[in-house]
């Protein structure tokens, strides 16, 4: 750890740690660490907290398997809060599901970067456990032609809906083209965030 850096300790020595998605940055889970559990993180290359319960480290995953892989940490202007950015080994919630924040106060569910993480999700264990009914497995079983083969597809209908002017067949034709293009981009080992972090060098 860079020594410059001065993190802001709580009175009992905690910094909170909030854990997003290296891939889809879908904001997966609120923790706590100590000196200790930031120094295994950070060595270790996956997450450690400190259970304000128990009075002790725990490793993410240690009994469920849904281990978080570290790609990046950072602090916060203010140096009292940290952002770990990870790669998220099935349900980062303990009740199953893939964000600890899924009970929502207000606005739409699913939107924006959670879907999008749930989607990846569902790529990530179609290939590690392909199903014979899913299509995604197909798909990813078939290999790179066959899906951008789809791509094509979904490109060319995409076209012909936005010239017919119908705009629910339009919305309907770009979901299918957005998946399809999301899936190519899991089968060709990139993220969503290497889309967008090239857009956003685009912006210059």
């Amino acid at each position: 750890m860079d020594e410059g850096v001065k993190i802001k300790w709580d009175e009992r020595g905690l910094v909170p740690a909030v854990v997003q998605d290296a891939a889809t940055g879908q904001v997966l889970m609120l923790a706590y660490m100590n000196r200790e559990a930031l120094q295994r993180t950070l060595e270790s290359g996956r997450t450690w907290f400190y259970s304000r319960s128990r009075g002790e480290l725990w490793p993410k995953g240690e009994t469920s398997g849904n281990r978080q892989e570290v790609r990046e940490v950072a602090l916060d202007c203010d140096g009292d809060a940290i952002l770990v950015k990870v790669e998220q080994k099935g349900a980062a919630c303990h009740t199953g599901e893939r964000s600890c924040f899924f009970r929502r106060l207000r606005g739409e569910a699913g939107l924006g970067p959670e879907l999008i993480g749930e989607l990846w999700a569902v790529f990530q264990d179609r290939a590690r456990r392909p199903r014979e009914e899913s299509y995604v497995s197909r798909l990813l079983a078939q290999g790179a032609d066959r899906i951008l083969k789809k791509v094509g597809e979904e490109a060319g209908e995409v076209i012909i809906a936005a010239k017919n002017g119908d705009k629910n067949e339009l919305v309907w034709e770009l979901a299918d083209l957005l998946f399809h293009s999301l899936l190519l981009t899991f089968a060709s080992d990139l993220t969503p965030q290497d889309v967008l972090a090239e857009l956003a060098r685009r912006r210059h």
